[in-house]
């Protein structure tokens, strides 16, 4: 992957900026399903390079610029995100956008179940993971410069709008499951609270970087959708796991939370409350529209394979998540009516 960049260009443009800092190495860095992420070692620094994927995009899609806006807006807070250094959009030089960021000596994880971490370790990073989106929401935008990073209010019927646009607009087969959870999203969307915050859009624990030694997270990784949104939507999306298997995206449904020391949704949603700037509270619908809106992310990974541009050779076998998703939230809701029936 690393002959799709023009190596010798690269070393130039780093050359402007760190001049006489030495030999140029870059290895890729899997995991990655959307804007490819490479290592950069430049003489005696280690970076991270973060590029936009070649190929025909979706107008507003691989935002890399965002990412870097709000990577360095964040620096000012108390939220946890890696130190970006350079945005380049002049797209000559590697033929597209991409900026560079220091390198964090740190843990992630591929899937929620943190294999290999003992049970305490683990129950204390899933609460500081509920700490950190708390310290995110918690964050007023205009304090920051990042007043206009989207549009204020009726953030649900925007992003229903949004993915459920990019779900007809897909070249693949139709997924009954996934229209009618469009429908019922559609229909439950709850009138507009006033509620804004910056909403990162895939607040995740494989999105965290964990300290190499301790409990507690010391960057939040991939901004692309971050946006001004709802605080319960990032919510709603992190506590995704409790609702889908092993085998979808790395969930932990089924799993013996006690033995592993995972904490319950309940507690998980507790302790995010007991840190957050409101006592709103994480509704069925706010679940419901987390599983539909990632339903239709992996609309557009499958989208992306067929047309040879995803950023990870795995994204092919993503596409049949987007059916997994869209039933696991029919059943959510199933539950949650059947509940409230009683």
């Amino acid at each position: 992957m690393t002959s799709r960049l023009d190596l010798a260009a690269l070393e130039r443009w780093l050359a402007g900026r760190l001049p006489g800092a030495g030999k140029l190495s870059v290895t890729q860095i899997s995991g990655g399903q959307s804007n490819p992420t490479y290592q950069v070692r430049f003489g005696d620094g280690l970076y991270v390079l973060r590029i936009k994927p070649p190929g025909p995009l979706l107008p507003g899609a691989h935002a890399i610029e965002r990412e870097f806006r709000v990577l360095k807006a964040l620096r000012e807070t108390d939220v946890p995100v890696p130190n970006a250094l350079w945005l380049e959009e002049d797209d000559t030089v590697l033929g597209r956008p991409f900026y560079l960021m220091d390198w964090l000596d740190g843990r992630v994880f591929s899937d929620c179940a943190l294999t290999g971490v003992d049970p305490a370790e683990r129950r204390e990073m899933y609460f500081d993971t509920a700490r950190t989106l708390a310290k995110l929401h918690a964050v007023r935008p205009a304090d920051i410069g990042l007043a206009d990073y989207g549009k204020p209010g009726s953030y649900f019927a925007r992003q229903i709008d949004r993915w459920s646009r990019q779900c007809r607009n897909s070249t693949g087969p139709r997924i009954a499951a996934l229209d009618r959870l469009t429908e019922w999203v559609t229909a439950h969307c709850p009138p507009d609270d006033g509620a804004v915050a910056i909403s990162h859009g895939d607040f995740r624990i494989g999105n965290m970087m964990f300290h190499p030694t301790e409990p507690r997270v010391i960057a939040v990784l991939d901004w692309e959708l971050s946006t001004l949104g709802h605080p319960m939507a990032d919510l709603g999306f992190c506590v995704m796991p409790w609702n889908t298997g092993p085998q979808e995206y790395g969930g932990i449904l089924g799993t013996d939370f006690a033995a592993l020391g995972i904490p319950t949704q309940d507690e998980f949603v507790e302790t995010y409350q007991a840190h957050a700037v409101t006592d709103m509270p994480l509704t069925p619908f706010h679940q419901a529209f987390a599983l539909f809106r990632f339903a239709a992310i992996f609309v557009g990974i499958a989208d992306r394979a067929r047309k040879g541009n995803a950023a990870s050779s795995e994204a092919a076998d993503l596409g049949p998540l987007a059916a997994r998703f869209a039933e696991r939230a029919l059943v959510l809701i199933a539950r949650s009516e059947g509940q409230a029936g009683r």
